[in-house]
């Protein structure tokens, strides 16, 4: 194709489906639309590494200079632009200025954060999701805030190990009484609470969050969370880690499938969405997995968007090779010294803890469906996790995923 590919969102998915455009061989105009200011850069560190503490700051998480991505990919870059509707029959964006007609389109825009009840009316209360929050967090944490993070994800509990290891206070609410059982179950739930446990971070689950607590004589800051005990918790800092919601409100009208839980894009197997030329890819896709047995999901990995981004670009110039989207889900998260891997599916009929103990340092999990490994996750066992990622990929059998972990 030569004609123009537009990419909405200026992600890492969208700046990964740029860059498979130009390699692939898309001699047509390109344009790249991202609503934040800021040029494309890497959100896994904004909360690991990015908060901690280190004289020399934190190191730039930009992927790219604006002349590398102009000159190199000769991309027209439309930053602080926010994408306003589509028009499908005519093939054209709207924009918050002007409009931008497509021959292909592939929509990365991501997902945003959930937040609490006037949580934007008081200064010191923070979702983490962009770059800007990254930077208000860490001025904070800078200044010695005690800390309350507002749910026990994945998110939510690397912010209170970064304050853990600045040494300051911090307590996680959870509302769930074991966190994390959805995504890992419950055993493994546990074992990631005793991580928190035992760097002293304070994890209070089957609490609710009734409200947060202001002080108008401090210009509208935060000073406390309030509990459905009565209770109130002193913060100086609150960050809420409680998942995100896709953002698709642009695209009303549209004619996408929108799923009906959550408004993310539902696609097929190839990133298509149904309408002539567009895609969808990373956070903001629903697609059935081929192998999980055509399981509809979401996913909200670093991976993930980085893979389907290049994969929506290819198929969107090529769609009569388009290939499905088949990789094994992954992902990571840093704890304190510890990195939580996980690979495959959470949803399974039995998950099996094949460490000697649940309390040691270094376990493993691996979870069935049916007869069959559909996922695993680890602490601290790097050079494990990809075995049992390629074990995956290949449809092991429950059995032989057994005998490989050496469980009789």
């Amino acid at each position: 194709m030569t004609g123009r590919l537009v990419i909405v969102g200026a992600s890492l998915a969208g700046l990964r489906a740029a860059q498979a455009a130009r390699r692939a061989g898309h001699s047509g105009p390109l344009t790249l639309v991202g609503g934040e200011e800021h040029l494309p850069y890497d959100r896994p560190p904004l909360s690991k590494d990015y908060l901690v503490a280190g004289d020399d700051g934190p190191e730039d998480p930009t992927y790219r200079t604006e002349d590398q991505l102009r000159d190199e990919l000769e991309l027209d870059l439309r930053l602080g632009t926010w994408a306003t509707g589509l028009d499908a029959a005519r093939k054209v964006v709207e924009l918050d200025e002007g409009a931008l007609e497509y021959d292909a389109l592939v929509i990365a825009t991501g997902a945003a954060p959930r937040t609490l009840p006037g949580a934007s009316e008081l200064a010191g209360v923070h979702t983490l999701r962009t770059l800007d929050d990254a930077v208000a967090i860490r001025a904070a944490l800078d200044a010695g805030a005690r800390t309350v993070v507002v749910g026990a994800g994945f998110i939510g509990s690397e912010v209170a190990s970064s304050a853990r290891k600045r040494g300051l206070p911090v307590t996680v609410l959870e509302a769930l009484p074991v966190p994390l059982v959805r995504a890992v179950g419950e055993e493994m739930g546990r074992a990631c609470a005793e991580l928190h446990r035992a760097h002293g971070t304070e994890l209070r689950c089957g609490v609710k969050v009734t409200g947060l607590v202001g002080s108008s004589s401090s210009g509208g800051t935060v000073t406390g969370v309030a509990l459905d005990d009565g209770s109130v918790l002193p913060a100086d800092l609150v960050v809420v880690g409680t998942g995100v919601t896709p953002c698709t409100g642009w695209l009303a009208g549209s004619g996408l499938r929108l799923h009906e839980r959550d408004g993310g894009i539902i696609c097929d197997q190839t990133l298509a969405t149904g309408l002539p030329g567009v895609y969808a890819a990373g956070d903001v896709a629903h697609f059935p997995h081929p192998l999980f047995d055509g399981l509809l999901m979401r996913l909200e990995h670093w991976t993930n968007a980085s893979e389907q981004g290049m994969l929506a670009a290819r198929n969107a110039l090529d769609p009569a090779e388009a290939k499905p989207s088949a990789s094994v889900p992954y992902f990571w998260s840093d704890w304190y010294d510890s990195r939580i891997q996980f690979v495959g599916i959470p949803a399974a009929d039995e998950i099996r803890v094949v460490s000697e103990e649940l309390g040691e340092d270094k376990f493993l999990a691996l979870y069935r469906r049916g007869d069959r490994l559909t996922g695993c996750i680890s602490i601290d066992r790097p050079a494990q996790i990809m075995k049992y990622r390629r074990m995956i990929m290949k449809s092991a059998t429950w059995p032989e995923a057994l005998e490989f972990a050496g469980v009789t």
